[in-house]
C-alpha cells in the first residue's frame, strides 16, 4: 500500500492504482507527508516561479542577440 494525495485529500492505495492516481493529480507521499513522486498535471510555486525566472533570462537573451545582429547587419 500506497499513500497519495491532492489537495487536503489522503489516500491508502495499492501500489497497481499507483499510475491511474497520478494521472488524476495525487502525488505519492511518504509517512512524513513529503512528496516522493509527483504527479504530472499541477506545477508547484516553486516550479512555477523558477519557469517564470528562466523566461524572462531567455528574453533579455533574444533581446541582446537582435540587438547584436543589428549592430553586426549595420557594419556590412
Amino acid at each position: 500500500m500506497i499513500t497519495v494525495r491532492k489537495a487536503n485529500k489522503v489516500l491508502r492505495i495499492d501500489e497497481n492504482n499507483k499510475e491511474n492516481y497520478l494521472a488524476r493529480g495525487y502525488d505519492v507521499v511518504n509517512e512524513k507527508g513529503e512528496i516522493v513522486e509527483h504527479n504530472s498535471r499541477t506545477v508547484t510555486p516553486a516550479e512555477y516561479v523558477a519557469a517564470l525566472a528562466e523566461i524572462e533570462r531567455l528574453k533579455a537573451e533574444i533581446a541582446k542577440l537582435k540587438a547584436k545582429k543589428k549592430e553586426t547587419v549595420g557594419e556590412v
